[in-house]
Formats: C-alpha cells, sequence, structure tokens
C-alpha cells in the first residue's frame, strides 16, 4: 500500500468537526448538570442524583471521546511528519494508529448517544405516567 503525504491531511476536516461536535455535547451536559444541581439544592428530589450521575459517566466519556479525537490528530500529524521525511513504514504506522484512536472516539461516541437515548427515554416515560390524582376540597 502507498501512502503519501495527502493522506493523513484528508482526516483533519472530520476530526476537527468531531471535537467540536464533542464539545458542544460536553457544554450542553455541563449545563444541564449545573441546572440538576440547582433544582436538587431547591428541591432535595430524589431522582436527580442518579440523573446527576448518569451525567457525570457521559461526561467521562466525552473527555474520553476527545482526548482519542485530539490523539488520532496528533498521530496524524506524526504520521505526515514521517512521510516528509521519506519514512513510509513509520508513516504508515502512524496513520493506522490515528484511525484506530479515531475509531475508537467514535465507538465511545455511539456508546454515549445511546446512553443519551436512554435517559431521554426515561424522563419522557415519566412524563407519560398518569398523574397523581389531585384532592379537591
Amino acid at each position: 500500500m502507498d501512502i503519501s503525504l495527502t493522506t493523513p491531511a484528508l482526516l483533519f476536516p472530520a476530526v476537527s468537526l468531531i471535537l467540536l461536535a464533542y464539545t458542544n455535547r460536553f457544554l450542553a451536559l455541563a449545563a444541564l448538570t449545573r441546572s440538576l444541581y440547582e433544582r436538587w439544592g431547591d428541591t432535595h428530589d430524589p431522582k436527580i442524583p442518579p440523573q446527576i450521575e448518569n451525567l457525570r459517566y457521559r461526561v467521562r466519556l466525552i473527555r474520553r471521546m476527545q482526548t482519542l479525537g485530539v490523539s488520532a490528530i496528533l498521530l496524524c500529524v506524526v504520521a505526515m511528519f514521517c512521510l516528509f521525511e521519506n519514512w513510509l513504514r513509520a508513516g504508515a504506522w502512524f496513520f493506522g494508529a490515528s484511525l484506530v484512536a479515531l475509531s475508537l472516539s467514535l465507538t465511545i461516541s455511539l456508546h454515549e448517544i445511546q446512553l443519551s437515548g436512554r435517559a431521554l427515554d426515561m424522563q419522557l416515560a415519566d412524563m407519560e405516567a398518569p398523574a397523581p390524582p389531585s384532592s379537591t376540597l
């Protein structure tokens, strides 16, 4: 397999957009966590701590996704440097490692999306549950 200097460069736009999406997810979770924390301080609703635990786990996943995404970019840069220096075998290995890091990042992202969907499903199920009868005097 022949690999040129431009091959690793093809990943830069994709990885940059993925990192932007990850950052947006992180910011949304941070805002939701702060909101839940304020609600917890006001109401001490027993449903909030499990939600916060779920968010804590998802934030850890997003940090891992971001770390692997940044690693993919760095490995691409190293691959491009190796190819620039005509170290073809090393360049191919670093590019392969970059693809592995990107694949792992996307796999974790898929898992986090599934968790997000389940959390929304639970919240929607709470809303669909019949309301307790109100006492009228």
